[in-house]
């Protein structure tokens, strides 16, 4: 465990970090999940409704660091890609 002022500092930042990505990371899951279920029930108006829903959830998260842009950029263009197909 951290031992100076510094680190203690740090640990706090840290810890405060890694819940607020977690809140990102759960909420772009749930987003992507909503995609999905709609696509499996082949409801075409639900699922580009999930959809623009989900692109600035991700994007958002892409630009807090949480996701790489790219890997973002890859699920956004994988799902819209699936709903255009549908």
């Amino acid at each position: 465990m951290a031992n100076h002022a510094s680190a203690l500092k740090r640990a706090r930042q840290n810890e405060k970090r890694r819940m607020r990505n977690k809140s990102y990371r759960t909420r772009v899951r749930g987003a992507i999940k909503s995609v999905r279920q709609a696509l499996e029930a082949k409801d075409q108006e639900a699922a580009r409704a999930a959809l623009s829903a989900a692109e600035p959830i991700i994007d958002r998260a892409a630009s807090k660091g949480v996701l790489p842009k790219r890997a973002a950029s890859r699920k956004i263009s994988r799902l819209a890609k699936q709903v255009h197909a549908l």
